[in-house]
């Protein structure tokens, strides 16, 4: 019996060596990858369902990938450290896929394969074509899972939790201010450079956001 319990220490000695072995590499390569940032994405005053807590969220700099393991993180980064294949001849854009090039090059040569039955909208990408026939049946399978939210698309949704999470990853390099839209920091951008683009052809008006010039037009009655 004692033989038998010393030969299952030796065995339980040896698994964790092994973890902690197999975590250095990931560590390691975390530490050294200057794209990674680690942010905290718990709830703040938010009232969670049941027990569940939020994990700490691993974010590439580099693209909006997120995940809560070092393990896919360091996979990811794989993807930005590869010697890219194919190169667009008419810009910089680079990438290790065929079908990525493929893709990006009718963003030049205008070709839009995916038509819509019921309108005629027409996109290069083919999951644009999905999501925008969701805008025709209502479908809305992302499902928030603090409130009743349902959105169309998954990113949409990831935009909506960072009103649970209070996330806000755009910063201001003027003043404090951080945002958790980046259309939210482009229009603050604005106070801080003056640009008004939108301009009004019946006066000298101009205004920053197109809110505002929309309520402006309409001391002109609605004149465009």
């Amino acid at each position: 019996a004692d033989e038998q319990h010393l030969s299952t220490r030796r065995e339980e000695s040896s698994d964790a060596k092994q973890g902690a072995l197999a975590d250095e590499p990931h560590e390691s390569l975390l530490e050294k990858s200057p794209g990674v940032k680690v942010t905290s994405s718990k709830c703040r005053n938010v009232t969670t369902r049941g027990n569940s807590t939020r994990e700490p969220t691993l974010t590439c700099s580099e693209c909006s990938y997120e995940t809560t393991t070092k393990r896919d993180l360091v996979c990811h980064l794989q993807t930005h450290q590869r010697d890219t294949k194919f190169n667009c001849s008419v810009c910089s854009f680079k990438t290790v896929r065929k079908s990525n090039m493929i893709r990006h090059a009718r963003t030049h040569d205008g070709i839009k394969p995916f038509e819509c039955s019921v309108c005629s909208y027409k996109t290069a990408v083919k999951y644009n074509l999905v999501l925008h026939i969701r805008t025709h049946t209502g479908d809305k399978p992302f499902e928030c899972a603090e409130c009743n939210y349902k959105a169309a698309s998954k990113s949409n949704l990831a935009l909506h939790m960072r009103t649970h999470t209070g996330d806000k990853p755009f910063e201001c390099v003027e003043c404090d201010y951080k945002a958790a839209h980046k259309v939210s920091l482009i229009l603050h951008m604005r106070n801080h450079s003056g640009e008004k683009p939108f301009e009004c052809a019946a006066c000298n008006y101009k205004a920053a956001q197109k809110s505002h010039f929309v309520r402006h037009m309409r001391t002109h009655g609605g004149f465009l």
